[in-house]
């Protein structure tokens, strides 16, 4: 006769099967999700989900190998292997490949055989029922598998282990309606049952009451191929002392709520829940998830307090949808209770790769559950699962901050700091000897526990950082602030925005103060990333601090900040003076000059008419404008701060052509266009000169260059100034050749002797340029 469960061939003949299915009515609203159409294969809606755990029994084992051969089965989205005796450590290796719904086998992919145990002995009505176990590998709507399991090599591990079982674990689908019912069209595959949306749940006083009725006969167990050998009771873990911890946490609160038993079942706390200092995380609820509650048979057990956090990951895929995370928790759930035999889900709390937690074991995420998570360390300590494997590659930002919380959050409700200590008392002989005190981080990894790698190398070494977020202001710094940084000091007018940034998740922050000198001049909620605050002029030292929820405090470093309202000052303004370069009737080579000063310094100088330029504090700048036409020069100076203060001028070029100049000895008149005004004067006997009185405080010598041209004299005031070369390889028309400029307008006589240079004596005069 065929097993239902497994579509059997008579390939497949002989092997038993045994197959369990449970259904549970889950009615909390959904955020709908899920698989795409093309792989629609378990319903998204509010209707009663169905799990179903698909067990196949190995056939003997031919050697040191044994496989179940492909085959067709009925529709699963998580596998794993268990064996009958818990405490076998499967040193070999099992792998599986699986076939999709969309019609595709997969690769071989490897079960983590790193047995983790669960609840230490006693603790659970497990007995005959618990069973060693691979992690389960999630992967997706399936409908078929094949497996193989090989035995380690060497003399200490030549064997498989008895009992092999395949487990396929159906994580929940929704009722479905029989195609060609009356009034009923062609029914298509069922979606997986999506994540549920997430909301924040309120501490209960006592323990919940389930969303789901209890059945009126528990679910029948899964018996197991061999019975398991009876366990002596050992001792819960216990606390002996703590080492201090420098923190300014508040101290530590306790609870009179009855600490478990091994014997029977600790019903829930009566009194009332410490106050918590770290705000409930967003949780999705059992109910939410839609939790098969009909096979957790036995109430929760509980602690008295909550010691340490230990961080685990769940193995398999990293690569599923965050949509079909409420379907993975349940998965775990059934193989946890049905595959594994525990009473319940073993972790405390698990989160996906987005940052979504999942309340894990039932019980109240506010009470001191006991668990089924780290071995020899289950009573008084919490632990959260993050959903995939972290050997080679760590959490996300968001997962740190959520895990970050959750720990917070169950230390932070006993007073203990995440970022202390604790010595544990072990409860089983494992990696450490029954009743060995171990001294732990407060949250600790799976490992530091229990023989595992568990979380994986890269989330192993994220835990001081999600230690640091669950107890620090970690990363504290201003960003900056409203106001200009020079070097590394920040100038204001005295009011201006700060803005920080942290590393820790805001819900872990209490508030954030500014501290100006010493002293707290503005709060923000711990959401805030910038508050304004106003300081009297001077040098002052502003920082801000973190208070984390806990109650340890933070700071950033230092910056130095000037607040200054002085405005700039223009000692010069905008000044005019004419340079070489050539003329035209339209064009006057020109240097605009100032200098600008401040008490702290001038940021910058901007010409803002006729051009737009920006400048430093002080100096020159070279341009044109136009002869004949007053032109007004304006500037604007900006300290550090941001005052400002504006300075303006107005300058007319003047051209004085040669014809206004008194003459000594022979100058003749040549005629060009190429010439300022259409001719010039010329001349080549030494001594002769032409002299022009000015006033102004900038005046220019304009002349023609020639290959023949030789050299003249300038004189200014009866003083020689220099001799000008004008010999050029081109003919250069209108080029000012000279320029002398003053700090004030006055009256000047200017005077050009010709040399008489030997050769090339010529000299050919346009004329001057000055500026009144």
């Amino acid at each position: 006769m065929k097993a239902t469960g497994i579509r059997w061939n008579r390939r497949t003949a002989g092997i038993g099967a045994a197959i369990v299915a449970t259904a549970v009515a889950g009615t909390a609203s959904l955020a709908a999700a899920g698989f795409g159409d093309d792989l629609a294969v378990w319903g998204a809606s509010d209707g009663p989900v169905t799990t179903a755990l698909h067990t196949v029994a190995f056939p003997a084992a031919n050697g040191r190998e044994v496989t179940i051969p492909r085959r067709d089965t009925e529709r699963f989205a998580m596998v794993g292997v268990t064996w009958t005796d818990p405490k076998v450590d499967f040193t070999g290796s099992i792998a599986v490949r699986t076939h999709a719904v969309d019609g595709k086998w997969s690769d071989w992919r490897p079960l983590e055989t790193d047995n983790h145990f669960g609840p230490e002995p006693g603790a659970e009505r497990t007995a005959g029922k618990a069973r060693g176990s691979t992690d389960p590998l999630w992967v997706g709507p399936s409908d078929g598998v094949e497996v193989r399991a090989t035995a380690a090599g060497g003399a200490s591990s030549d064997h498989l282990p008895a009992g092999l079982r395949l487990e396929l674990v159906d994580p929940g689908q929704t009722k479905r309606r029989k195609a060609g019912a009356a009034g009923v069209g062609p029914v298509g595959p069922a979606r997986l049952q999506p994540v549920a949306e997430v909301r924040a749940l309120e501490p209960t006083a006592t323990e919940p009451t389930p969303t789901d009725p209890a059945p009126t006969e528990p679910a029948p167990a899964d018996p197991p191929t061999t019975t398991a050998p009876a366990e002596t009771t050992a001792p819960a873990p216990t606390e002996t002392t703590a080492p201090p911890a420098a923190t300014t946490a508040p101290a530590p609160t306790t609870t009179t709520a009855p600490a478990p038993t091994t014997t029977a079942p600790t019903v829930a706390p009566t009194t009332a829940t410490p106050a918590n200092p770290v705000p409930t995380p967003k949780v999705v609820t059992r109910a939410e998830w839609k939790a098969d509650e009909s096979i957790v048979t036995d109430p929760p057990t509980y602690g008295t307090t909550v010691k340490a956090f230990f961080v685990h990951h769940t193995a398999g895929t990293n690569d599923y949808s965050c949509a079909d995370s409420a379907a993975i928790v349940r998965g775990i759930e059934v193989y946890h209770v049905k595959s594994n035999g525990w009473n319940d889900i073993g972790y405390n709390f698990l989160v996906d790769r987005c940052g979504v937690v999942f309340e894990g074991r039932k019980g109240g995420i506010d009470k001191p559950v006991t668990g089924a998570h780290t071995y020899g360390f289950n009573t008084d300590n919490a632990a959260i699962a993050v959903l995939g494997t972290y050997i080679s590659s760590g959490i996300p930002t968001v997962v740190q901050d959520a895990v970050a919380h959750v720990a917070a959050y169950k230390l932070g409700q006993y007073g203990n700091d995440p970022y202390g200590k604790v010595t544990l008392t072990s409860g089983v002989e494992d990696k450490f000897h029954l009743g060995e005190q171990v001294v732990f981080n407060r949250i600790s990894g799976h490992r530091d526990a229990v023989a595992t790698e568990c979380p994986g190398d890269a989330l192993y070494g994220q835990l001081a950082t999600i230690r640091a977020k669950a107890a620090t202001v970690g990363g504290l710094r201003l960003t900056g602030l409203t106001g200009t940084l020079n070097g590394t000091t920040y100038y204001t007018k005295g009011t201006f925005t700060a803005s920080w940034t942290t590393t820790t998740p805001s819900t872990l922050i209490s508030r954030f103060d500014v501290v100006v000198d010493g002293v707290v001049v503005a709060t923000a909620a711990g959401t805030a990333r910038s508050a304004a605050v106003t300081v009297p002029a001077g040098t002052h030292s502003v920082l801000v601090r973190g208070v984390h929820r806990i109650g340890r405090v933070n700071a950033s470093p230092a910056q130095a900040v000037v607040a200054d309202t002085t405005v700039p000052t223009f000692p010069q303004g905008p000044t005019l003076a004419l340079r070489t370069g050539q003329v035209s009737g339209t064009v006057v080579p020109v240097t605009v000059n100032w200098r600008a000063a401040d008490n702290t310094g001038v940021g910058s100088v901007q010409l803002t008419t006729p051009l737009s330029r920006t400048f430093a504090a002080s100096g020159s700048y070279g341009t044109t404008t136009k002869p004949s036409v007053a032109t007004t020069w304006s500037m604007r100076a900006q300290d550090w701060a941001g005052n400002t203060a504006t300075a303006s001028a107005s300058w007319t070029p003047v051209f004085l052509p040669e014809t206004k100049a008194t003459r000594t000895g022979t100058w003749s008149t040549t005629s060009s266009s190429s010439y300022l005004g259409g001719s010039a004067l010329t001349a080549t006997a030494a001594k002769a000169s032409l002299t022009w009185t000015v006033t102004g405080r900038s005046v220019a010598f304009i002349a023609t260059r020639t290959s023949t041209s030789g050299q003249a004299e300038i004189w200014v005031d009866g003083v020689k100034q220099t001799t000008v070369d004008l010999r050029y390889s081109t003919t250069d028309y209108r080029r000012v050749m000279w320029t002398k400029s003053w700090s004030s307008s006055a009256r000047h006589t200017v005077k050009i002797v010709v040399v008489g240079t030997s050769g090339r004596p010529r000299v050919i005069t346009d004329g001057l340029a000055y500026i009144g």
